[in-house]
């Protein structure tokens, strides 16, 4: 049985997963009216891309749909899938002789075939000869707005295209939603990745201590991931923020690389996942520098801590996402109340919004191929809320049995937003000033974990430290 292993330690991924997806697309499509006898399917992989205007490429990552049906580790490819069989064609490069030098050797049509366990292979200019030989009565091309990013994927073509009949509308929406739904194969991918990430980050909080600078967390979670996991990209950029860098949501960018000296009393925010044949990881762990919680601290994280209890006690199935962030968010702000920070009624405060200015963001998103994974807001599913306080949630929809997603609630204090809740008097009759101004230097809390949703409840698949107590054992235990 082949399959994609970075070495003998490391996780075995069957290339039957990608033979299942191919077969459940092609079943999903042949539930279409539009879909008629001898339909194919025509994907792109993703391609060679060069520094610039160098002779030297960046590391290849493969298209994210093109993994999903093919499992292909090499760029510049193709892929057909005859829907009424499911049998599937992949188009390699034809490279020249002289590659090898550089390279390595290269491989026959047949080693592909057996690689990947696709039906045939050919040479991607067969492309036009393949159609003439299948005739296809309709062609489906993929073509589809990201709703995360809003970037459209463009439709493969060829030479002589134009002589078929062409449809790049109809397979986005369908191929997208059956990426919403794990197969079991797909499962045990994430679980894997997820467990590496999980460890890589347990060494990252048994590392870090004051004196320590950002990216040397940063470097020994990508260290563990790669040598221990065969992880060799993450699925985002490292975000590494301590102090008040814990509350930029996405710090770690080319502008700001993780480069502060943590200091005695920081509060550490460190938001990293490890990437396994295309899976992704997306898990956060937030933790006192030196190892011990502050009663600062501990009321911020505790507050965080259980909102994110909270929905994990109730998502499974049937549930509404939406009404997940909203128990999140009550709960947070009940907890604010709780500890002198907020005042007033809870209910009030959610109408007003108060807790889009400690969490502007949504409570979580699907995470599969991509972090964020595709499938938020398809045609035929719950749109984007209209209240602010909402309108950053990444999907709307209703919880069903196979749907992966993190569950990351937090509790930030940014400047610019608690400069707002303090000038509009909307907001700030909840506020206890003096209260909310001790924090105002402090950064942020998050705590994100990667859930599995099951007909009865869900799994969590991030094994870190939680509670204060479990992080502070940990933490003492890099010393021991």
């Amino acid at each position: 049985m082949a399959s994609f292993q970075m070495s003998p330690s490391t996780y075995a991924v069957p290339m039957a997963l990608f033979r299942k997806n191919r077969r459940n697309l092609c079943a999903a499509l042949r539930g279409q009216s539009a879909v008629e006898k001898r339909t194919y399917v025509l994907l792109e992989g993703g391609k060679t891309v060069s520094f610039n205007d160098t002779d030297t490429s960046y590391l290849f990552r493969q298209e994210s749909y093109f993994q999903y049906l093919f499992g292909v580790k090499e760029p510049d490819c193709f892929g057909v899938l005859n829907v009424d069989s499911g049998e599937a064609t992949l188009f390699v490069p034809r490279l020249p002789e002289e590659y090898a030098t550089w390279m390595g050797r290269l491989h026959t049509l047949e080693e592909f075939k057996a690689m990947y366990e696709v039906e045939e292979v050919r040479f991607v200019d067969e492309i036009p000869t393949f159609f003439e030989k299948v005739n296809p009565n309709l062609i489906l091309t993929l073509s589809g707005v990201n709703t995360d990013s809003g970037s459209r994927s463009e439709p493969a073509s060829f030479e002589g295209i134009e002589k078929y009949v062409v449809n790049c509308d109809l397979l986005h929406p369908i191929v997208a939603e059956c990426r919403v739904i794990k197969t079991p194969e797909e499962i045990e991918v994430l679980r894997y990745v997820a467990k590496v990430s999980s460890d890589a980050h347990i060494k990252v909080m048994q590392f870090m201590a004051p004196g320590r600078s950002e990216f040397e967390g940063e470097s020994v979670f990508l260290h563990h991931s790669y040598s221990v996991g065969g992880c060799r990209h993450t699925s985002y950029t490292c975000i590494c923020g301590s102090g008040i860098n814990s509350a930029i949501l996405h710090y770690g960018h080319a502008a700001a690389p993780n480069d502060k000296v943590v200091k005695n009393g920081d509060m550490c925010l460190f938001d990293m996942g490890a990437n396994y044949c295309g899976y992704a990881a997306d898990i956060t762990c937030s933790f006192p520098a030196n190892g011990k919680f502050t009663p600062d601290q501990k009321f911020i994280y505790n507050a965080v801590l259980d909102a994110r209890n909270a929905v994990l006690s109730e998502a499974r199935e049937g549930v509404s996402w939406v009404d997940m962030h909203r128990l999140s968010c009550r709960v947070m702000l009940q907890r604010l109340k709780e500890g002198g920070m907020l005042k007033g009624d809870i209910d009030e405060m959610l109408a007003a919004g108060l807790a889009g200015m400690f969490q502007p963001h949504g409570l979580g998103h699907l995470i599969g191929l991509d972090v964020h994974d595709v499938g938020g807001y398809l045609p035929g599913q719950p749109p984007r809320p209209d209240e602010p306080w909402l309108s950053k949630l990444r999907f709307a929809r209703i919880l069903k049995a196979g749907m992966y997603v993190t569950v990351e609630p937090g509790c930030y204090f940014i400047e610019s937003l608690m400069d707002k809740v303090l000038e509009d008097p909307i907001l700030n009759k909840f506020i206890v000033k003096e209260v909310y101004e001790r924090f105002r230097s402090f950064g942020g809390v998050r705590i994100e974990d990667d859930v599995l949703i099951t007909k009865t409840g869900n799994e969590n698949f991030a094994i870190v430290p939680r509670t204060v107590e479990e992080i502070e054992k940990c933490m003492i235990e890099r010393s021991s």
